[in-house]
């Protein structure tokens, strides 16, 4: 049975609409175009698949939450990919590549119930490397200079916003303060949700609004005690913004999604670091998980998975660090544990 509630058709073009208003100004048409065809034709065909595929058992905000990734990161990796200077009859291959590599370790990773956060994470770390990777190939074969490579390599997009979504928050909590200083009238707490919802037009001015909406959505989906656990460590003024937006039953319909990814993306950021994560311990994390699993069973548990990613797990059964980034092997481990 197709996935009841899920207009993948109409999605997509409501995702579409909206990266027209977010696509970099200096973009000619055919750039602008590209951009959008992209993304509509990735979200399209993912939303189909979705929603014609009966054996995933996903419902409709599963389906409306992996269609919005694929959406997004082919917005990103798309305008990354014109800015790089690489010539247009490789961008396609490369796009095809990261869409197919986030259908995949989304659909893995929602089967397995991995938290949100952590599905994010996973899909970060696999967009770039399967970019990187794909430009890489190119200067391989001699079809770029190793400085276009180089270029091309460092192109972040999503990063970029980020930066500009931190400036203007920055700026807002400014001006909010040089008003209360000069006596200008400034509503205390936080803003509450307008007529029932979520305001639509104050991005700019009211930036934590949205971030508070957002973690509503996560938490609508985890268990009370938990989230209880989480918002006694809020302001008092700020858990009661979250609970009233947990209450309501459109929440995800209220929030703009690419405002409510943007903000995932910087609570993430945000984040405190995992401690103590050194090779020895990411090492010794992984030859635990092969007490419950034989060899066999962690190869069907990373077959998907990319080359390096296997190669950190299997040297770290042979008491070995693969090098990689602390905070993608805690990643990496964290996926393990909870797939065993």
């Amino acid at each position: 049975m197709a996935i009841e509630g899920f207009d993948y058709k109409g999605f997509a073009q409501n995702l579409t609409q909206q990266a027209l208003e977010l696509v970099p100004p200096e973009f000619n048409d055919v750039q602008k175009q590209y951009v959008a065809n992209t993304l509509l034709n990735f979200s399209t065909v993912a939303g189909e698949a979705l929603y014609n595929d009966t054996t995933l058992n996903f419902n409709a905000d599963t389906a409306v939450l992996i269609t919005q990734i694929i959406a997004e990161w082919s917005f990103h990796k798309s305008v990354d990919l014109i800015r790089s200077g690489i010539p247009q009859q490789y961008w396609d291959p490369i796009m095809q590549k990261i869409a197919f590599t986030i259908f995949e370790v989304a659909k893995q990773a929602f089967k397995q119930n991995l938290p949100q956060d952590q599905i994010l994470q996973l899909i970060e770390h696999h967009v770039r490397k399967t970019y990187v990777d794909a430009i890489g190939e190119l200067q391989q074969k001699n079809l770029i200079t190793e400085e276009l490579r180089d270029r091309a390599s460092k192109m972040s997009n999503i990063d970029d916003m980020m930066q500009q979504a931190a400036a203007q928050e920055q700026a807002a909590q400014q001006q909010a303060a040089q008003q209360q200083a000069g006596g200008a009238p400034v509503q205390g707490g936080v803003p509450q949700p307008v007529q029932g919802g979520v305001p639509q037009q104050q991005n700019q001015a009211q930036p934590k609004i949205f971030k508070l909406a957002t973690l509503a959505m996560l938490f609508q989906r985890m268990k009370e005690e938990k989230v209880q656990t989480i918002l006694n460590k809020f302001e008092p003024d700020d858990a009661t913004s979250v609970i009233r937006f947990m209450e309501m039953d459109d929440l995800n319909k209220q929030v703009d999604p690419r405002i409510a990814m943007r903000c995932l993306q910087e609570i993430k950021m945000n984040m405190p670091q995992a401690k103590d994560v050194t090779p020895s311990k990411l090492i010794q994390r992984i030859q635990n998980i092969s007490q419950y699993v034989d060899r066999a069973q962690m190869e069907q548990i990373l077959k998907l998975e990319r080359q390096r990613v296997k190669r950190f797990v299997f040297n770290a059964l042979e008491g070995e660090f693969y090098e990689i980034a602390p905070r993608i092997g805690n990643i990496i481990a964290s996926h393990i544990e909870d797939s065993v």
